[in-house]
This record gives C-alpha cells, sequence and structure tokens, in this order.
C-alpha cells in the first residue's frame, strides 16, 4: 500500500508538473527526483516484486542499445547523456508496472490520469477565453493550447487527452450515487473532446477515430469498424481544424513524408546500431515525425526489434485477455473476468489512440508511453494471478515470431513511403 501511495504522488508530478510552473522556477528543491527516490525505495523494501513479463527484459535492452548506439559513434558523453536521459522512462515503467498489483489500484491509477486530464483541459478552456492559463503559459500557433514541461507541446497535451477519455468512459460505466459518478465522468469526457479540439492536433483527431475504429471492431466487427471510423473522417475533415489541410501535398505532410524517406536511408547506411540516439536531426533539419522510423533510423534494426516487441506485447496482453474465452461455474469469477476483460478493453483502445497519434509525432522515447504501457503490463499479471488460465507470456517462446515480425514492419513501413513518396 505504502509503494502505491508513492508511485501515485510520482505520477501525480509527472502529469500536472507543478514543479514547472513559471512561479516555482526559484524553488530549489527538486521534487520529481525526490519523489522517484522515495518510490523506488518503497519499491527496493517492497517484499512483492514482478518480473513475469517480457516488458521487463526488453525495456533494459533498449535502454541499453540506446547508449550503444552513441558509443558506436564514438561520443562516450552522449551515451551517458543517452542514459540519463531514458532513464526515468525505465523506472517508471518498473515501479508503477510492480506498485499496480490489483484490480482496484488499476482503477484508482486510471482514476489520476483522467483527473489530471481535467485539470489540463480546464487549463486549456482557460487559455483559449483569455489567452493565458494559470501556469502563466499562452496559447500557441493560432490559439492551440499547451500546459507546461513535457505537455507544452500541444500534441502531448492532445496524447494524454486521448488515452485519457476510454479510461474516463469506463469509470463512468460503473455508475453508482444515484448516477451522480456516471454524470462527472462523461462529463469529463465532453471536456477532453473540448481539449483536444483546442489543442488542434491532427494525430490527436486521428487517435480518435482509431480509438473508436478499434472498439467497435472488437464489439461489432471489422465491417462496421471501417464503415463508422471512415464517416468518423468525414465527420473531422468537415469540422474546422487543421484536418482539413492533411494530403501528401500540402508543406507539413511533405516534409514529414521527406523525414521519414531520410530516416529510412539512414537507416540502410547504419542497419545494425543506427546513427545514434537523439542523432536524427543532425543528419535531416527535421525531427523524424514518427515513432517507428525515429527508433530504426536512430538505433537500427537492434534497438527497433526491442522496442517493436516491447509495444507489441501490450497489444498482445491485452487483446488475448479481450478475446479468452474461459469456462467458469462460480459467478463471482464471471464477475471478476467481466471486469478484467473490460479494463483491458479500455487498455487496448487507450494503446491504439496513443500510437495512431505517435505514427505521426517523434514519441518514441517519451514517459507517457512507459507509464501506459506499465499499466498495462500490470493488469495482465493481476488477471494471470487471478486466472492462470490465461498462460504467461515467455520471450524465449517468441523471438523466432518477433524477428519475422520487425523484418514484416520494416518492409511494411518501406511500401508505405513510396507508395506516400509516389503520390507526392
Amino acid at each position: 500500500m505504502m509503494m502505491f501511495v508513492f508511485v501515485l504522488i510520482y505520477l501525480m508530478l509527472v502529469l500536472l508538473r507543478p514543479q514547472d510552473y513559471p512561479q516555482m522556477q526559484g524553488f530549489a528543491i527538486p521534487i520529481l527526483p525526490l519523489a522517484m527516490a522515495a518510490a523506488a525505495a518503497a519499491w527496493v523494501f517492497s517484499r512483492e516484486k514482478r518480473f513475469n513479463a517480457p516488458q521487463y527484459i526488453l525495456l533494459p535492452m533498449f535502454h541499453l542499445v540506446l547508449c550503444l548506439s552513441l558509443l558506436a559513434i564514438g561520443w562516450f558523453a552522449g551515451a551517458l547523456e543517452a542514459f540519463l536521459y531514458f532513464l526515468p522512462c525505465v523506472v517508471s515503467f518498473f515501479l508503477l508496472a510492480n506498485a499496480v498489483n490489483t484490480p482496484g489500484y488499476t482503477r484508482t491509477t486510471m482514476m489520476v490520469f483522467v483527473l489530471c486530464a481535467f485539470v489540463m483541459a480546464v487549463h486549456g478552456a482557460q487559455q483559449a477565453s483569455t489567452g493565458v492559463g494559470w501556469t502563466g503559459q499562452t496559447t500557441v500557433e493560432d490559439g492551440r493550447i499547451q500546459y507546461v514541461g513535457i505537455f507544452s507541446d500541444p500534441n502531448d497535451l492532445g496524447m494524454l487527452f486521448v488515452i485519457s477519455i476510454p479510461m474516463a468512459v469506463y469509470l463512468g460505466s460503473r455508475g453508482g450515487f444515484l448516477g451522480m459518478r456516471r454524470l462527472f465522468w462523461f462529463c469529463g469526457c465532453l471536456l477532453l473532446a473540448y481539449g483536444i479540439y483546442l489543442t488542434n492536433s491532427r494525430g490527436s483527431f486521428l487517435a480518435v477515430v482509431a480509438m473508436t475504429a478499434v472498439y467497435i471492431w472488437i464489439q461489432r466487427g471489422a465491417i462496421w469498424a471501417s464503415m463508422l471510423g471512415a464517416g468518423a473522417l468525414v465527420v473531422l475533415r468537415l469540422m474546422p481544424s487543421r484536418l482539413d489541410e492533411l494530403n501528401v501535398q500540402e508543406s507539413s505532410a511533405s516534409g514529414r513524408i521527406d523525414a521519414w524517406y531520410e530516416g529510412m536511408q539512414m537507416f540502410i547506411t547504419h542497419p545494425v546500431l543506427g546513427v545514434g540516439a537523439g542523432q536524427f536531426t543532425q543528419y535531416h533539419y527535421l525531427t523524424a515525425h514518427n515513432s517507428i522510423i525515429l527508433v530504426l533510423a536512430e538505433t537500427g534494426i537492434v534497438g527497433f526489434a526491442l522496442w517493436f516487441a516491447f509495444v507489441g506485447y501490450g497489444f498482445w496482453m491485452m487483446y488475448r485477455i479481450v478475446r479468452f474465452e474461459p469456462e467458469f461455474e462460480d459467478e463471482d469469477d464471471i464477475l471478476d473476468w467481466q471486469e478484467a476483460r473490460r479494463m483491458a478493453l479500455v487498455l487496448l483502445v487507450a494503446q491504439s489512440g496513443f500510437f495512431a497519434a505517435a505514427f505521426f509525432l517523434s514519441r518514441s522515447y517519451v514517459i507517457l508511453l512507459y507509464l501506459l504501457a506499465a499499466l498495462v503490463v500490470a493488469h495482465h499479471s493481476n488477471v494471470l494471478a487471478r486466472f492462470p488460465a490465461l498462460g504467461e507470456l515467455r520471450l524465449r517462446s517468441h523471438i523466432v515470431r518477433w524477428g519475422v515480425l520487425t523484418m514484416g514492419a520494416v518492409a511494411a513501413f518501406y511500401v508505405v513511403l513510396k507508395v506516400l513518396l509516389a503520390m507526392g
């Protein structure tokens, strides 16, 4: 319990970022590192430590490859810098994945994500109304809202709103308090949708469509998902937003495709360990604007294989819970499984939204990705402990599979890139 409390405090500081408010710039105490240290100490002294997911191996290995990619080009100081830069992502993943060890803790963590997103959406509404929020941050680029710290980019803020929407829907679906709880969370969903609109992030708009399509695909099938997804895209294109500018000839989209091409060339010339973590802009004036090509170009096939498996296991874990059909005789077991499946569907949809947006952004190393991954791993471990028939996933059993899938993903991206270049 104590470890979970410390981790929640750390999580709230990571998301709400009070330490990054301009009013706090003269405050000398490093709040966030101290909160992480306290949570890490609680984990060290905890009796229950879990390492029963492939991600516990894959993420430290990917961290190592980030450093090796820079050592390979002879930059020792850069390797140390990369180690320290990515370390909070690794530590945060381990802490959250271990602290959330009950279904109740999973729901509480979802509540923290969503409530923090509510606060930022209200801040954004104030920005849109007055031009400046209580943090002192102003709007950017023709009125697009932003927050502070890691959410000072409207696209990052939109990604948090995106992954929070399915969590808010789930929390509202539980009812209670004469319907007031449902009203609160569903009104919060509207607030988050308004926040996404205010960010005017094309990736976030597309992510909402992707989440809707995935949910309908799971519940109704691929045909319904395709039809309603296409309809949602038409509606979004009719809205007054930057989506109506989206085509391969538009300057922003053309710049992204050029960056993807340059990233592929970096991979071709440095196929094993890439050009080095953080070195993409040393070879091209723009960042990759794609989380896949960024990892591929900067860490080569070795780093990409590890990162791709890390991400892929997250989807696989939630999908297998959603599709698993156990046989129960006890009514309590049936209810517990139904609840576990609902949470898995929420996390599957949230991941779909995150990576739909991340496909158009360079967000391979952001902490939000690894916090969401930790919640996914924690839920899978909790379900596995309660229902062992689900079966544990072991990395050594899937090495060949991930090798084939990795090469297939690279080939598929190359084909897509060729098509986009031809269209442009």
